[in-house]
């Protein structure tokens, strides 16, 4: 059975006209308007074909197959009478002559319709992933995820990066989330773990003397699922730099960054070098957020003090008070009352707002608790008739996220505040190198415990002799953000095994415990390491961001579900007692269905 083609479904033009040929794919569709004449979709990988069939023989030989199997046909091009210039081969058509059924679709109903999965619910589309995948607008996701991590590719290695691959079984270690474990058989009770990074492997490159690395590489973390973030697996950009510093790594992003999100993006216009630079505090102090969409022009202003005094309770001695004020802002009572429920639903907590009328007095909301200080407040935030404000009170951490929150519903809904037609890059730089754990009531650290503190071993000797305290030292670590969205963080390394040690001392734990949890990178740095710096920005959200989807499900081809199954495969799924003895693994207790 000859399967070869002549053309795919694509490709074939009016020049084309008076051809013999052949193609293959899926029968998409067939519109019968004849008792000898139909119409036939054909469809490939490449773009889709329309058949015309006009005799008995044809006619019967399409009724017996069912929509979605592969099929064979051979016959010749011709002009089509009514062209769809919506398509590429809208202005011809094939008229059959012979069909083969290739690979038959045994099923007279499908799951759902092909051209509109992305409409069936999204459990039945990730167990029929392959049918979904057969929908352009789903494989298109895929196709531009390729043509992306290709032109990374070509854009590293021209920048003089080395692509080398890092092992995916490796020692489990402490990097903030938890690792999936793989027991070792020749090794009864030792585990390997799937790596959450190649954090460690990188380093040891940059000690071994290599100048520039990067890697496509695959992160496992057993975390769980977000509209941003995949359950399980999930890929970035990771690369490293030796002899550099932070300017070193976001000189070569910058370069290599904007010209991919202007030629693969929705939108076509991305920023320019240099990106903006925002220290973490400043963040949150002017967008209530360490990721600020900077497309929206509007900015957290701190009241605090103009409202002191106000018997409004959340307004209270000891609170934050911040007010973002919005323009010729013309939302109705409906519109902020949802708007405010949004805010309460993703932050947690309830936000406030008034109006100026045209008589430059306070209106709705909390206008009666904010009245006795309006002039106060008319000339700190420089408010006008027409302006609508936003308020967010409590403690200072709530007080910024409500803000934040806030803010991004706000740029979103009201006309003229929110440029969306672009992708706005910026450093977020300066982060605190420690925090108090919410569930440890204890200092840890805030971000990766391998970046260089800010002052070096000089600062962690004055937080560990008590003259400063530890919250207030910043580390050499910076996140690289994109329309709200973080897309990676990354670090000028500590490449000095004493700073190593003094950076866990303030965290509990002594030169013992780092030789023994990091043996290979401790040891290593005695022997002479670089000073190097790296980042690694994922790339299944920089996918995300260019298709302009909410869900990074829509561009990996096999995704989990929210709750780190594949319904597709089957997996997690119970193996056999001989796996389990062969492993010396005994289950103990078995989860409710």
């Amino acid at each position: 059975m000859m399967q070869s083609r002549t053309h795919t479904c694509g490709q074939l033009r009016l020049s084309d006209v008076g051809a013999q040929v052949r193609l293959v794919g899926w029968m998409e569709n067939v519109r019968v308007v004849g008792s000898n004449f139909a119409f036939v979709v054909l469809r490939d990988f490449y773009g889709t074909t329309q058949l015309v069939v006009e005799n008995e023989t044809m006619m019967a030989a399409f009724k017996a197959i069912n929509k979605e199997s592969t099929i064979g046909v051979t016959g010749t091009v011709r002009e089509r009478a009514s062209k769809n210039p919506k398509l590429a081969t809208g202005e011809i058509e094939v008229v059959p002559e012979t069909v083969e059924v290739l690979g038959s679709c045994r099923y007279n109903e499908l799951p759902f319709e092909i051209n509109r999965s992305r409409d069936a619910d999204e459990m039945l589309r990730l167990k029929y992933r392959y049918l979904d995948l057969r929908n352009p607008a789903v494989k298109n996701n895929i196709i531009l995820r390729c043509n992306v991590v290709s032109a990374i590719r070509q854009a590293m290695t021209e920048h003089g990066f080395m692509e080398i691959t890092t092992p995916i079984l490796t020692a489990s270690s402490p990097e903030g989330a938890r690792d999936y474990l793989v027991p070792a058989r020749k090794h009864p009770g030792k585990f390997y773990a799937l790596p959450q990074a190649p954090q460690q492997f990188k380093q040891l490159l940059m000690t071994s003397g290599f100048d520039r690395y990067f890697q496509i590489a695959p992160c496992f973390r057993d975390e769980d699922a977000r509209g941003d973030r995949s359950p399980g697996e999930f890929y970035q950009l990771d690369m490293e730099m030796a002899f550099a510093s932070q300017d070193d790594v976001f000189a070569v992003l910058e370069d290599v960054l904007p010209p991919i999100f202007e030629k693969f993006g929705t939108y076509s216009a991305a920023s320019k070098a240099p990106f903006r630079r925002i220290p973490y505090l400043e963040a949150l102090d002017t967008y209530g957020s360490d990721k600020p969409d900077l497309r929206i022009d509007l900015v957290l202003q701190d009241m605090t003090e103009l409202v002191r005094g106000s018997e409004f309770a959340p307004f209270a001695d000891g609170n934050t008070v911040k007010a973002i004020v919005v323009t010729d802002c013309e939302m109705t009572r409906k519109q902020i009352d949802k708007l405010c429920a949004d805010v309460e639903v993703q932050a947690g907590s309830k936000p406030y707002w008034f109006k100026v009328e045209a008589d430059g007095t306070f209106a709705g909301g909390i206008a009666k608790f904010v009245q006795p200080h309006r002039e106060a407040v008319t000339a700190a935030l420089g408010l006008k008739p027409g302006c609508f404000v936003g308020v967010s009170a409590g403690r200072r951490e709530q007080a910024l996220k409500v803000g934040g929150v806030m803010r991004k519903l706000l740029g979103a809904a009201v006309p003229g505040h929110m440029d969306k037609e672009r992708y706005a890059f910026c450093w977020v730089v300066d982060f605190p190198m420690y925090e108090i754990g919410e569930e440890s009531g204890e200092l840890e650290f805030c971000h990766n415990p391998f970046s260089m503190p800010g002052g070096g071993a000089a600062t962690l000797d004055r937080a560990i002799r008590g003259e400063i305290d530890p919250l207030t030292i910043t580390a050499q670590q910076y996140d690289l953000v994109c329309n709200g969205v973080e897309l990676s963080s990354g670090a000028v390394r500590n490449h000095d095994p004493e700073i190593m040690v003094k950076a866990f001392q303030l965290v509990r734990l002594g030169e013992d415990d780092v030789k023994k949890k990091f043996p290979a990178m401790y040891n290593a740095f005695c022997y002479g390491a670089p000073p190097h710096a790296g980042i690694a920005p994922g790339i299944d959200r920089m996918v995300m961001l260019l298709a302009g989807e909410e869900s990074i499900r829509e561009i990996i081809p096999f995704p989990m579900n929210k709750n780190a199954q594949d319904v597709l495969m089957g997996a997690p799924s119970e193996v056999t007692q001989k796996q389990l003895d062969e492993l010396h693994i005994a289950v103990t207790a078995k989860e409710d269905d």
